[in-house]
């Protein structure tokens, strides 16, 4: 079997995993705490559209713990907490997550972020927001925060196809992802793109065609997932339809692991899975922990012999 010729890739995982990646940079273990500050979208209060995304209820992926009522100091000490007491972490980065993080008033947005970085063991922020929502005040902001701290964007695609945006009610076009990621490189950010695969009428080439997109922006790090319908969204009702039929988990499975091996090993990868709480989950119900599909992805990619970017690698 071929060696990994890549420092960026985890010889274990096969993959550049996000996790791995702060590890190098920081020198310790890092997570990631969640936080609700309270955000709204565009295509949610009428000035894109309304009802939201097609997909999109906010507690299928957010914990129950991290609600905007309850102070954005108390989220951040629960959730560090947690990830110490789980995962002995030592440092964090606070993520915006729910909603559209950069759809608000710039004086808001520099209250927030700060309040977050005040915490010693802090290091930074990750702030989730749409490619339509990103004005020049917010991007400076996070531009200025970048010369102190660590800042990731995260910018949600979820598809290359402008039909498909259209499709889900995203409110926004592909040109709009790749202009503001061409607006926010080369400011000492990290830029992640949160992408979907299993969308009707998809095929395979298509959504593998993401990671040639990927490869040719200044894209730092991923985030996907499948298409997977929770209670109280549309997609749940095209489900009961019979209008949305899921993929399966062997056809996720090696699609991922397609898409690993045309991904540059300088991405690193947040995110394989998505999951909901049990109570409110639709379709498909795959009954798999993060880690495990983390780790069906990662032997899979061991049974082929391969790793991230080994298509792109002589070997």
């Amino acid at each position: 079997m071929p060696q990994i010729p890549d420092v960026n890739i985890h010889p274990q995982l096969r993959i550049n995993s996000y996790g791995h990646y702060l590890r190098r940079r920081f020198g310790c273990r890092v997570s990631k705490v969640n936080v609700d500050a309270g955000f709204t979208c565009p295509n949610r209060d009428g000035s894109k559209g309304t009802g939201g995304c097609i997909y999109c209820n906010n507690v299928s992926f957010s914990p129950k713990e991290t609600v905007a009522v309850i102070p954005l100091e108390e989220q951040m000490s629960a959730g560090m907490e947690y990830h110490r007491q789980r995962l002995k972490s030592e440092k964090f980065l606070i993520y915006f997550q729910k909603y559209t993080n950069t759809y608000a008033s710039v004086d808001l947005l520099r209250d927030l972020y700060y309040r977050a970085l005040k915490h010693p063991d802090v290091l930074g922020i990750s702030v989730g927001t749409r490619p339509d929502s990103l004005s020049d005040q917010a991007l400076e902001l996070l531009t200025e925060i970048a010369e102190t701290h660590y800042v990731c964007l995260e910018l949600g695609l979820q598809s290359m196809d402008d039909d498909i945006l259209n499709r889900i009610n995203r409110g926004h076009t592909l040109d709009d992802f790749v202009q503001t990621v061409q607006r926010a490189s080369g400011r000492g950010l990290d830029i992640c793109a949160h992408l979907i695969h299993g969308f009707p009428d998809e095929s395979v080439e298509q959504f593998l065609r993401t990671a040639d997109l990927m490869a040719s922006l200044p894209i730092n790090a991923i985030k996907l997932h499948q298409l997977h319908a929770v209670e109280g969204t549309e997609l749940a009702e095209m489900y009961y339809r019979g209008e949305f039929v899921p993929i399966s988990l062997a056809e996720y499975v090696n699609t991922v692991a397609d898409f690993l091996e045309r991904l540059p090993s300088r991405i690193a990868v947040q995110r394989l899975y998505g999951s909901a709480p049990l109570e409110i989950s639709v379709a498909p119900r795959w009954g798999l922990k993060n880690n495990q599909m983390w780790y069906a992805v990662i032997n899979e990619l061991v049974r082929r012999g391969s790793w991230q970017g080994y298509g792109l690698t002589p070997v």
